[in-house]
């Protein structure tokens, strides 16, 4: 089982001279998820190298179980600093995609030409998809087969538009997840602000936010294994 995930390489957070990046939860969750089920785990990122971490996911509340075994695990760490660039990578090689969230993907991800036609083609030969949190946000601009948006009438779920009036970004990101999904035909739905909430639509899977990364990854392995 070999498993590539997609990082942002974006670090600027619109015009507010923050920083921004992926979100550690969702990169840590969902790693050890998958290595800890045997899988191979290839990290990728438009730019290769060292992926931007978004500063606010290091903070101590946002702490959890996998994040301070990443942060004690100088193995990940270093695969993590060396992603390779994101159009060295071919969907032959791998049985799925992982999307990580943290708003850098709104900016580089969703418009990223290599990205799009990645995840065209993980659909194309009917390998499973999955993202997390803003990382719904990379298949604005993706087809499925017909030309129809891929999500159009398929269940999904992302960030939601009262999760990111919650951090004050409603105004700052180039698009609202929530928003954007249901404009493409989405069938989207959410829980609870916060809570894990995972979507399975046959082979795509999509949660809300930081919280369903490790629950977004467990339904990717029920997917392989079905």
């Amino acid at each position: 089982m070999k498993i590539l995930m997609v990082l942002t390489s974006h670090d600027q957070l619109g015009d507010t001279g923050k920083k921004t990046g992926f979100w550690l939860e969702e990169f840590a969750a969902p790693y050890y998820a998958l290595k800890d089920a045997g899988a191979e785990i290839v990290l990728a990122s438009p730019k290769g190298g060292q992926p931007p971490l978004d500063p606010k996911s290091d903070d101590a509340d946002a702490q959890t179980d996998d994040t301070r075994r990443f942060k004690a695990d100088a193995d990940a760490q270093k695969v993590l600093a060396e992603t390779v660039t994101l159009s060295s990578v071919d969907a032959a090689d791998f049985d799925a995609v992982f999307y990580p969230g943290g708003h850098g993907p709104l900016w580089d991800l969703a418009e990223d030409a290599g990205s799009i036609a990645l995840i065209e083609a993980f659909v194309k030969a009917d390998k499973p998809v999955a993202a997390v949190c803003h990382a719904p946000g990379v298949f604005k601009n993706v087809k499925a087969a017909n030309g129809d948006p891929l999500v159009k009438g398929r269940k999904v779920a992302g960030f939601t538009n009262s999760e990111e009036e919650a951090v004050g970004l409603t105004d700052v990101v180039p698009f609202l997840v929530e928003d954007m999904l249901k404009a493409n035909g989405g069938l989207y739905a959410k829980g609870a602000d916060w809570g894990s909430f995972v979507q399975v639509d046959g082979k795509l899977i999509t949660g809300q936010n930081p919280g369903s990364s490790r629950e977004a990854a467990e339904a990717l392995l029920d997917v392989l294994k079905a």
